[in-house]
């Protein structure tokens, strides 16, 4: 799912934890999908709907200094919470960091497993 977009208190910034600004996230889901499938059943797959809740209630609940912070709690919660995901890739741009130069958007992308505590990538764009 992509640009699931809630107002979060994230940043180093006073101004950033009392204002919030947009955050926005997307997630990869990585799962065996065959027997939802098979069956044609929601119960054997990830709701898409309660994912982007779940995504929604950390972008607005805990603020953290860093995105990178923020983006390990999304996946760890998706992980904890859907337990027919096996992996997850969650990206959470920060269209409107505090930067002093023009730019389109800083975001970071971490991927964790069920298997792993350290991320098998990570990658920090800016653009």
């Amino acid at each position: 799912m992509t640009r699931v977009t809630a107002i979060g208190y994230h940043g180093v910034f006073e101004h950033e934890k009392r204002d919030g600004q947009p955050f926005i996230t997307d997630a990869v889901l990585h799962m065996d999908v065959g027997a939802a499938a098979a069956t044609d059943d929601l119960s054997k797959t990830a709701d898409y709907g309660a994912v982007a809740e779940a995504i929604v209630a950390v972008v607005t609940g805990e603020a953290f200094d860093l995105i990178e912070t923020l983006s390990v709690c999304l996946a760890e919660k998706i992980l904890a919470d859907f337990p027919v995901v096996q992996a997850v890739e969650v990206t959470v741009h920060k269209p409107k960091a505090p930067i002093q130069v023009p730019f389109g958007d800083v975001s970071i992308t971490v991927f964790r497993t069920r298997e792993s505590v350290q991320p098998a990538t990570t990658a920090v764009e800016s653009s």
